[in-house]
C-alpha cells in the first residue's frame, strides 16, 4: 500500500526532490509563533504518495535533505495502514502503527532534538 504524508518546502535543503514525487495538493500556511520559525513567513505544504516499494529509498534521501541552517528539528512523515514512516535529519523510524513502544521510542528522539512535543505523531491519532 503507497503512503501518504506532507512535506513542507521550506524544512528541506535542496528542492530538487519534489520534481520526482507524486504531488496531490499544496497548500501555504502563515507561519504563526506557534510555528517556532520566526525566520519564515510561510510553509508550503506538499501532499504527496509515494509507492511502497520506494519508501525506504525516499525516506534515506529525505532525511539527507533536512535544512538545519535555521534549526534541527524538522521532520516529515508519510504513513500506510501498517507503517508510519518519521524522518528527521540523518535519522529515519518506521513505526509499527500498532506499536505504541514505537512512537515512544521516536518522541524521545524527537525532545532531545528539541522538537516541541504539540508538533509530534503521537501513538493515540493514528
Amino acid at each position: 500500500m503507497d503512503y501518504q504524508g506532507v512535506i513542507i518546502e521550506e524544512s528541506l535543503s535542496n528542492c530538487a526532490i519534489m520534481k520526482k514525487l507524486m504531488i496531490i495538493d499544496t497548500q501555504i500556511e502563515k507561519v504563526t509563533e506557534k510555528s517556532e520559525t520566526p525566520w519564515l513567513d510561510k510553509w508550503t505544504m506538499h501532499t504527496v504518495m509515494i509507492k511502497e516499494n520506494e519508501m525506504n529509498e525516499y525516506a534515506k534521501k529525505l532525511s539527507q535533505l533536512i535544512d538545519v541552517k535555521h534549526c534541527d528539528n524538522w521532520y516529515c512523515d508519510f504513513k500506510n495502514d501498517q507503517f508510519h514512516y518519521v524522518i528527521f535529519y540523518h535519522k529515519v523510524f518506521k513505526l509499527d502503527r500498532m506499536s505504541k513502544w514505537d512512537y515512544d521510542q521516536m518522541q524521545k528522539y524527537a525532545i532531545s532534538i528539541g522538537l516541541p512535543e504539540h508538533q509530534l505523531p503521537k501513538f493515540m491519532e493514528v
